[in-house]
């Protein structure tokens, strides 16, 4: 999508634990000495900023966009007059900082096609999707599916060797 620097999608119905599982793969792909960013995809609305404080204030004066940076880390804000007005994946991207990026770790965006694990769990009682996305490369489940995929399956509580998969089976061979 851009700069060839691998894209890796992580796709699952909500619940399933997709954040948790990158809270822990992430520092597994940093001791391979990656530098990984993450895009999260969120379906509602969200604030990251606090009323009362000068960021927020600023903001909703009426700002297009809001940048907050200090010594330690930088956050703009972007308002969209309409939810249309949301940007594709690859115009995110595009924005990201990719001179000190190796690896871009997406949270979401499951109906887009481009490499995704998929997040599976039995109890959830939902069904697999990798048989209806061929964008799906591998499966992370705690329960393999019944019909046998002809993709790699992942145990779900085993983050060394998702961190493995990843990148010794996708960072390194794209």
């Amino acid at each position: 999508m851009t700069r060839s620097i691998p894209v890796l999608g992580f796709s699952a119905y909500s619940g399933t634990g997709k954040t948790t599982l990158l809270r822990q793969v992430i520092p597994a792909l940093k001791a391979f000495g990656l530098n990984v960013s993450v895009i999260k995809h969120a379906h509602h609305d969200f604030d990251l900023d606090v009323p009362g404080k000068d960021s927020y204030e600023l903001r909703k004066s009426g700002t297009h966009q809001t940048v907050i940076c200090t010594t330690t880390r930088m956050a703009m804000m972007t308002e969209f007059a309409e939810p249309g007005d949301e940007p594709e994946l690859h115009q995110i991207i595009d924005s990201l900082d990719t001179e000190r990026t190796d690896i871009i770790l997406v949270e979401g965006y499951k109906d887009i096609h481009f490499p995704k694990i998929e997040l599976h769990r039995q109890a959830l009682g939902k069904p697999y999707l990798y048989s209806n996305d061929e964008s799906v490369i591998a499966i992370a489940c705690d329960l393999a599916p019944p019909d046998g995929a002809n993709i790699p399956v992942l145990d779900i509580n085993d983050i060394d060797a998702i961190a493995e998969f990843i990148y010794e089976d996708f960072y390194r061979r794209v």
